[in-house]
């Protein structure tokens, strides 16, 4: 298993964790596909406030695997974690994946060829291209998709997906994006990505696999009502100057 911990890696791999102690094991496909890459690389994992058995199974994975983690006492939200994972990294470019992959990890091969031209990079679960192996529940998409259209109309952005937990960083970009980022919660996404249109970076959407993962975290109605309101927050923010 891999030991090599690099100063300044290629890659660095971004996990946020909140009550995983059982989807954990997914860990080390991440660590097998890019001992199989030609590229130096980190791996940040944040314990988001975990009340199950999360970060003692942590500390027994560092026996066999050599990673960067964070450890909150309180659950700060998925923003939160994914923020203080990107200022953390040191890497030339930064991704965060969720735990469950849902995003099989091997879709990073198809990032690969756009690094050194966007400054962003974002998995699409419905541009075209896109293979949605499991889908979410009917109510579940058109939520998503209702969503995804008040982002592009309230936010400015042409993007197909907001959502998707798959999204790859420059260093540049995310050293001047994620310290201005506000949104600890469910509407961060969205926030990262206009604060990164804003201060004038590129954004390549990316076709890829997906699969719905029937624990999701996210709860129906609040957390759409919540990352609605992210919305306005977001406009807020950007019309007081605190993206500036």
């Amino acid at each position: 298993m891999t030991k090599k911990l690099f100063k300044s890696p290629f890659l660095s791999i971004i996990v946020p964790l909140y009550n995983e102690e059982v989807r954990l094991v997914n860990l080390s496909k991440i660590y097998k596909y890019f001992d199989n890459k030609d590229l130096t690389y980190e791996v940040i994992l944040i314990n988001d406030g975990s009340r199950d058995k999360t970060l003692k199974k942590i500390n027994a994975l560092s026996k066999n695997f050599k990673f960067n983690l964070i450890s909150h006492q309180k659950n700060n939200g998925k923003g939160n974690a994914i923020k203080a994972g990107m200022m953390k990294a040191s890497g030339k470019y930064r991704l965060f994946t969720d735990i469950d992959l849902s995003t099989p990890i091997e879709e990073f091969n198809k990032f690969i060829p756009y690094l050194k031209d966007y400054d962003i990079i974002i998995g699409s679960r419905k541009k075209r291209g896109s293979q949605l192996i499991i889908h979410q529940s009917k109510l579940r998409e058109k939520l998503g998709k209702g969503f995804t259209k008040l982002s592009q109309w309230f936010l400015d952005l042409n993007l197909t997906d907001f959502t998707c937990g798959f999204k790859c960083f420059s260093q540049e970009a995310a050293e001047k994006i994620f310290p201005r980022q506000k949104i600890d919660r469910w509407g961060f996404d969205a926030e990262i990505l206009f604060i990164g249109k804003k201060m004038g970076g590129s954004i390549k959407e990316i076709p890829v696999v997906w699969k719905n993962d029937s624990e999701t975290r996210v709860k129906l109605p609040q957390d759409i009502f919540t990352s609605l309101s992210d919305l306005v927050k977001i406009r807020y923010n950007n019309f007081r100057g605190r993206y500036d």
